[in-house]
């Protein structure tokens, strides 16, 4: 490994004279889905975040502990946490986010074909594609694998034929991974992995509205829809398996899709603005001061808990049944966040619209009602306890 000092320095040195500083710091919270996303139809704030997204890519900085050959730096844990770090210091945005770099990337680098990986890899590194999820269907949530959308195999492709739901912005992603059935005589065994194109004849993803007044999941039809053979990741009929890894890559996730490490306030910043302060600095509120500190605690322990985990995984550890532990922990972690934030505001949090609220404190609004569906998301947290009970501490049915 590089000196980190030597590395630090050079880091510092090419961020504070290429990132843009226009992006720097930004001050107004942003919408659900919103940062660099990518794909074939991108959105950008400024011409300065496409040029930001660029440069990184560039570096394989977008990535930057995927292997070179596949659009990544090959950086070490440490050398991306001083990244990181760096980047932080200069309060930078991500260059690109997504489901492609959380969750399709990591499992194609495990399970899928050499072809396969030159071919989506690069194009995720570079914010050319932007995928989206397709697992759970109106009659298979928490029990998943009682799936039924079907795939029937016509010579080189699929025909795939149902309805998957709660598809995270569906609407404006090019890809999907997906589960679909097989074998219909078989429930676990009976599911693949497929990978399919949004934009291919018979697709169509509607949009969902939520009770924040936002759609950022859908509904998403399948009607003869045809998908290629080789899109498969990982075996016919074997896709239980795959899936397994990438939930578990979702649920070690479960930090950022909290909104745990949001650019948006923090709660000292909250604090700050809304409460009663004594002489001596000390909040008034001795029952909410230490609701807040007690949070501040739990986050920072969670930070250190998932970094260990990363540093696993780089390591060759596959997440497995641990990684119920932070999504449970992340969703709850950051629905409290939100109650910390309505119990200092109080009046100022039940804005919806119009005057005497600031744009901060309306986003926050509709974002504490966005939180209400953490628990639900990517594994209800009732299902994330059933896992921890048998899979962590080995209770009986």
């Amino acid at each position: 490994m590089a000196d980190l000092g030597t590395f630090r320095a050079e880091v510092r040195h090419w961020l504070e004279n290429n990132a843009p500083l226009s992006i720097r710091d930004p001050q107004k919270p942003q919408e659900e889905g919103a940062g660099n996303w990518g794909g074939r139809r991108p959105t950008f704030a400024s011409p300065d975040m496409k040029a930001w997204m660029d440069m990184m890519a560039a570096r394989g900085w977008t990535a930057p502990e995927w292997p070179k050959e596949y659009g990544g730096a090959g950086l070490s844990k440490a050398e991306a946490k001083v990244l990181r770090e760096e980047m932080a210091a200069l309060k930078l945005p991500l260059p690109l986010v997504g489901f492609g770099l959380t969750m399709i990337g990591p499992t194609l680098l495990q399970y899928g074909t050499e072809e396969q990986k030159r071919e989506h890899l690069p194009m995720i590194t570079r914010g050319e594609i932007r995928w989206c999820e397709g697992f759970s269907e109106p009659g298979a949530g928490s029990d998943l694998a009682a799936l039924q959308t079907k795939a029937q195999r016509q010579g080189d492709h699929f025909v795939i034929n149902g309805q998957k739901v709660w598809n995270s912005l569906a609407h404006l992603a090019d890809w999907m991974f997906m589960l679909v059935r097989t074998d219909p005589g078989k429930k676990h065994e009976g599911i693949t992995f497929l990978m399919a194109d949004m934009e291919a004849p018979g697709v169509e993803a509607r949009p969902i509205r939520l009770i924040s007044g936002k759609s950022t999941f859908c509904e998403t039809f399948f009607t003869d829809v045809l998908v290629p053979v080789k899109n498969v990741v990982g075996e016919i009929n074997g896709g239980w398996t795959v899936a397994k890894t990438l939930l578990a890559h979702e649920r070690s996730m479960g930090l950022q899709a909290s909104g745990l490490g949001s650019s948006g306030p923090s709660l000292r910043e909250w604090m700050r603005q809304y409460a009663d302060f004594t002489e001596d600095g000390r909040m008034t509120d001795a029952a909410l001061r230490h609701r807040v500190a007690q949070h501040e605690m739990d986050y920072r322990v969670f930070r250190l808990t998932t970094d260990r985990t990363r540093a696993n995984a780089k390591a060759g550890h596959i997440p497995g049944p641990e990684s119920a532990m932070f999504k449970l922990y992340a969703s709850e972690t950051a629905q409290e966040r939100h109650e910390i934030f309505l119990a200092l505001a109080g009046s100022q949090a039940l804005g919806w619209d119009g005057p005497g609220f600031t744009d901060e404190e309306l986003y926050e609004t509709r974002d504490w009602l966005f939180s209400r569906a953490l628990s639900i998301a990517a594994g209800t947290s009732e299902v994330q306890l059933n896992i921890i009970a048998k899979r962590v501490l080995g209770l009986p049915d």
